[in-house]
């Protein structure tokens, strides 16, 4: 199995994940967060996947790769940092539970008024 055809499954249920918070408040708010985390765990994951695949740590096969590198990385490798920073905002908010709304009575406040 090559490299992309196991990230596809992965990228896939994080799109889902995403998508299903779509309409959640907040969404600018954990957009930015994602985009900002993104971006520190790519320069990162550049960063040390060069560094062991240099030091010898490691190394890909070409025929499981698409060939397109960022130094001696293989592209793919980009892929679970940006995933998981969309992917695991979205499940933390499918997991919460559902914020009431401000202007909503309470429970107490529709008692009283029976």
């Amino acid at each position: 199995m090559t490299y992309p055809l196991i990230v596809g499954p992965f990228a896939l249920v994080g799109a889902i994940a995403f998508a299903a918070t779509a309409r959640r408040p907040g969404l600018g708010m954990r957009l930015t967060a994602s985009v900002i985390t993104a971006v520190v765990l790519v320069v990162l994951t550049v960063i040390f996947d060069n560094a062991m695949i240099a030091a010898g740590l490691f190394t890909y096969p070409d025929a499981l790769i698409s060939g397109i590198r960022v130094g001696l990385a293989p592209i793919e490798d980009l892929s679970y940092p940006i995933v998981a920073a969309f992917a695991v905002p979205a499940v933390a908010e499918l997991l919460r539970p559902p914020r009431r709304d401000p202007s909503s009575p309470t429970d107490t406040e529709t008692d009283s008024a029976r």
